[in-house]
C-alpha cells in the first residue's frame, strides 16, 4: 500500500497511475503557486474583495470536560483537504473537526500547514483514540492507533495544557452519538 498525500490528509490506500499523475500535476499547481504569491504578495493583500486563500467553515461546539471548542467542520473531500492549510492562526479554543465518511485510519501531514498543531484521533462515541504533535511544513505522517471517524485539529498544546489525554471523552450535539451524523 501507497500513502496517497491528500492536503492535508493522507488516506492509505492503493495508487493508480492516474492518481500518480494527478498528484504530480496538483504538485506543480501548488510550486507554481506557491512561486506566484512570492511575487506578488502585496498586490494579492491591496485586491479589494480578493477571496480568502482558505476560508473559515462553519462551526460546531464540543465540549472537552469543562472546556468549550469552536471547531469548523471538514466534512467533504475538498474542506478535509485544505484543512487548516494556509491559516496564519487560530483563535483561543478553536479548531477544525475532520469528519469522515467510514471508520479507517486516516494520516495527517502538514504540508503548507503554518501553525503548529495538536491533534486528536476519535472515536464514533467521542472517545479520544490517540493525540500527536505535528509540525509546520512537515511531511511526516500521524496516524491514529486504530481505525476512527473523527480527527480534531487544535493549536499546538491544547490538549496537554488542559490535562486532556487518550481515553478522555468529547461531547457534540451534532456529533459523537449524540445526534445525527453529518
Amino acid at each position: 500500500m501507497n500513502t496517497e498525500p491528500v492536503g492535508a490528509t493522507c488516506v492509505r490506500r492503493p495508487r493508480s497511475l492516474a492518481a500518480t499523475a494527478f498528484a504530480a500535476s496538483l504538485a506543480m499547481l501548488g510550486a507554481l503557486a506557491a512561486i506566484t504569491a512570492g511575487l506578488a504578495p502585496q498586490a494579492a493583500a491591496q485586491s479589494p474583495g480578493a477571496a480568502q486563500a482558505n476560508p473559515r467553515l462553519p462551526q460546531v461546539q464540543i465540549q472537552a470536560g469543562m472546556h468549550l471548542i469552536r471547531a469548523e467542520v471538514a466534512a467533504d473531500s475538498a474542506t478535509r483537504t485544505r484543512g487548516l492549510m494556509m491559516r496564519e492562526r487560530l483563535g483561543t479554543n478553536e479548531g477544525m473537526l475532520f469528519v469522515f465518511p467510514d471508520r479507517q485510519v486516516y494520516c495527517f501531514w502538514m504540508r503548507n500547514t503554518l501553525i503548529p498543531l495538536s491533534i486528536a484521533f476519535i472515536d464514533d462515541d467521542g472517545t479520544i483514540a490517540g493525540l500527536a504533535d505535528m509540525q509546520p511544513h512537515s511531511e511526516d505522517s500521524h496516524c491514529p492507533p486504530r481505525p476512527v471517524r473523527y480527527a480534531l485539529e487544535m493549536e499546538q498544546g491544547w490538549f496537554a495544557k488542559r490535562g486532556i489525554a487518550p481515553g478522555a471523552k468529547l461531547t457534540s450535539a451534532e456529533f459523537f452519538g449524540a445526534g445525527p451524523r453529518r
